[in-house]
């Protein structure tokens, strides 16, 4: 890093600590704890998180996108929650500017920095979805993260799909990659693309309904009861119904 950017990290960091509270640290250590052994914490509320975001984003976004990148790259491999919520938000502020060769970037954030379900949700619904909106060429090669050995990965092949269908596009790609994920055992993975259904059922409700209708002899129960939140009643019980 250059001066400024040192600078500019130690600021980020210094804002941190000064807004560091030890009851939200005890929580977010008790929560994080469930996915890593020694998180990497400050104790701030994401609220104000996403506030000092901001306000240092005023400040570098007339920097080249390269640079910004970097700034991201040097919050991240700190390991620290905080700086990692800023990284990936300071990377969707710069969604206007992606071009295909960010995707590599992008993939490498996923598999090095993501440990938790809210790290995934994070960058996927925002940087990674966003995207994929752009770039929906890229969805075959997100497909190809069903199979990896990392719940994480494997979770984010759906959920970077939702800022998608939030906005109507590329329904037939969630069919294939729920299928790719039918009966999936991680309890997240489930999770994650049960919530992308759900999702979906805002929109396209039959769609949804008729999918679950057929694979839900297949499909685990937690995956299930999340796509069919949304539907009318009836067809709650209905999927729901045991033989």
């Amino acid at each position: 890093m250059i001066g400024s950017e040192v600078m500019i990290i130690q600021e980020i960091r210094d804002r941190l600590k000064r807004y560091s509270d030890p009851e939200e640290l005890r929580k977010r250590i008790h929560w994080e704890r469930q996915y890593q052994k020694t998180p990497k914490l400050y104790g701030v509320p994401t609220p104000i998180v996403r506030k000092i975001s901001s306000e240092f984003f005023r400040i570098v976004k007339k920097q080249p996108k390269r640079r910004i990148l970097q700034l991201c790259n040097d919050l991240l491999e700190s390991d620290n929650s905080e700086e990692r919520t800023i990284a990936f938000d300071w990377a969707f502020r710069l969604k206007r500017t992606y071009e295909k060769s960010d995707f590599q970037l992008l993939e490498k954030w996923l598999t090095k920095h993501v440990h938790s379900w809210g790290a995934c949700d994070d960058l996927c619904t925002h940087a990674l979805g966003a995207f994929i909106y752009k770039f929906p060429e890229f969805i075959k090669k997100s497909r190809e993260w069903t199979q990896s050995k990392n719940c994480w990965t494997r979770r984010a092949s759906a959920v970077c799909l939702i800022y998608s269908i939030r906005r109507k596009k590329h329904l037939e790609d969630i069919f294939k990659t729920a299928d790719a994920l039918l009966t999936d055992q991680d309890i997240m993975v489930q999770k994650g693309y049960g919530w992308m259904w759900k999702e979906a059922s805002n929109n396209y409700p039959k769609e949804v309904f008729n999918y679950v209708m057929i694979n839900r002899r297949q499909m685990p129960r937690i995956a299930l009861r999340y796509a069919i939140e949304k539907l009318p009643q009836r067809h709650r019980y209905e999927a729901m119904k045991r033989e």
